[in-house]
């Protein structure tokens, strides 16, 4: 059984569109494309802070970040089951008006097909969580993060490198860690990771495989909220 974290923007939510689209209303103009919020290039530390108040403000601002893959999420979802892994989304999103971060980012993951996605709000060490979390693997766009949890922990890195930037691939690969340009070809780098776990001895081995499955194992079916909810509890029955 694996255990992954993934990044949530950057990764699945396409944030950066998003953000910019929201500057050149917030602003009214124009906005060229930038990195990201933090060193968003043509724009200036008032302008970023503004568009961040007006996100701050804004009811349920992440339940409208587009997605870079929906189907993948989908995907995602049908391996995650077939294959009894554990996947904990991770983000640092800081909050805007309306419902909880947390929520936000849970509602519009199961719009895409990942049903009751476990999401962490992480605003400090990535290397701390997966050492907590006993991650195998985690997909991040941020090299940073990614060395920091290669140093860090046992835990294994894929970056995901949406453009083509050769510097950042090269010091990615020079340290060990994998580098990715879509959310398909990391999944496919995990099930790779799953097949071959069987064969490996050590750290990544874990303690349920001593374990044999029953040979019929009932599971929820693929939406576990069509299923029933257990009334709640009377105490005068």
């Amino acid at each position: 059984m694996l255990r992954i974290g993934v990044d949530v923007d950057g990764v699945i939510a396409d944030f950066r569109t998003a953000f910019r689209a929201t500057a050149a209303r917030c602003l009214r103009r124009d906005v060229p494309e930038f990195e990201n919020a933090e060193s968003a290039g043509p724009l200036s530390p008032d302008e970023i802070r503004k568009v961040w108040d007006h996100i701050g403000k804004t009811q349920n601002w992440w339940m409208d970040v587009p997605a870079y893959e929906p189907d993948q999420i989908a995907r995602l979802y049908s391996v995650t089951r077939a294959a009894a892994w554990e996947v904990f989304f991770l983000t640092k999103r800081p909050s805007s008006a309306g419902d909880a971060v947390q929520f936000q980012t849970q509602w519009w993951i199961e719009r895409f097909g990942f049903y009751l996605p476990a999401v962490l709000t992480v605003p400090g060490s990535r290397g701390e969580v997966a050492n907590g979390l006993r991650l195998d693997m985690i997909i991040d766009d941020q090299l940073l993060n990614c060395a920091e949890v290669i140093s860090a922990s046992t835990t294994k890195a894929l970056l995901m490198l949406r453009s083509a930037d050769n510097a950042a691939r090269e010091h990615a690969s020079n340290r060990g860690i994998g580098v990715v340009s879509t959310l398909s070809e990391a999944i496919t780098v995990l099930e790779r990771l799953h097949d071959v776990l069987p064969q490996k001895r050590g750290r990544l081995m874990r303690l349920s495989e001593w374990f044999s499955p029953a040979d019929e194992m009932q599971t929820l079916p693929t939406d576990p909220r069509s299923v029933r909810p257990i009334p709640p509890y009377d105490p005068r029955r």
